[in-house]
């Protein structure tokens, strides 16, 4: 639903415009997620076996609580509401990825996931469903773009390896506890090093030298894929990214990594786009 600016916000008594909620949810927000929640997975199934067993999982296995103490099936939904208003802003996250990541007979993940990514948006939060991960991309051409390339490398077999780096960088950013910058910006641009290799022929090649044979054959410019190469160099250069620091502290940030796998799961689509173009088919 559109956002319309009520009489406070018009008049300046209140903010027209909030926080960029990265390491805390308001009031609102949790309660929209809840509603989500509530109206898309729990209110159809009131009052039938399917609800009870998937509050039984919850509490078994997501809240790791013995069977023996679990309550009756109306008061158990009632802890769960009162744990899921309780708990920490990260936890809030891990409930909504651990509902979406369980099966179930009667419930529209898509829908779900749907109704939970408009109220982030709503409610201007740092974090979006992308596929079953929530993962702290703020932009919807950026979400589009790395939920493509990931999708797009599943159809072929032979990007399988591109698809894991993809989805390992996509992991790294996203763990919102222990954050993986560096290796994600690793995984990022292996990505691309690998679909050049297979686009190539070359396996055993870097992505310089593959690019270089499938320039021509692809169109590329010369200068894009200078510049793809040049972003090789910086993460394989002595003390860069692709090489351990095991003594050193990463002076990579969420920006650096966001950007990377942005603009590698861009060009990834763009070099899928080039083969078909092209008539070279990606078994």
């Amino acid at each position: 639903m559109a956002q319309r600016l009520i009489f406070s916000q018009r008049m300046g008594y209140t903010p027209k415009e909030k926080m960029l909620q990265i390491e805390s949810i308001d009031i609102q927000l949790r309660n929209a997620l809840w509603t989500a929640v509530y109206l898309l997975w729990s209110s159809p199934l009131q009052n039938s076996a399917d609800s009870q067993k998937i509050h039984i999982i919850l509490w078994i296995h997501f809240y790791k609580e013995p069977y023996d103490t679990m309550p009756s099936i109306e008061k158990l939904q009632e802890t769960i509401r009162r744990k899921f208003f309780d708990c920490e802003w990260h936890q809030v996250y891990d409930f909504l990825e651990f509902v979406v990541n369980c099966k179930y007979d009667h419930v529209d993940m898509t829908a779900l996931k749907d109704w939970v990514n408009n109220s982030l948006e709503a409610e201007f939060s740092g974090y979006r469903f992308i596929g079953n991960t929530i993962s702290p991309i703020t932009n919807q051409h950026e979400i589009s773009t790395i939920e493509k390339s990931i999708q797009e490398t599943q159809v072929f077999s032979s990007l399988h390896g591109c698809n894991l780096h993809l989805t390992a960088a996509l992991k790294k950013l996203s763990d919102r506890e222990h954050p993986d910058y560096r290796n994600s910006i690793k995984e990022s641009i292996s990505a691309v090093e690998s679909i050049a290799k297979v686009i190539s022929g070359k396996e055993t090649s870097s992505l310089k030298p593959a690019l270089d044979k499938i320039s021509k054959p692809l169109g590329l410019h010369q200068a894009l894929v200078q510049g793809f190469g040049s972003l090789y160099g910086w993460t394989s250069q002595e003390g860069g990214i692709r090489h351990a620091l095991i003594d050193e502290p990463s002076n990579c940030d969420f920006d650096d990594a966001k950007y990377m796998l942005v603009s590698c799961s861009a060009f990834v689509n763009y070099l899928i786009a080039k083969c078909s173009k092209a008539g070279i088919a990606l078994s």
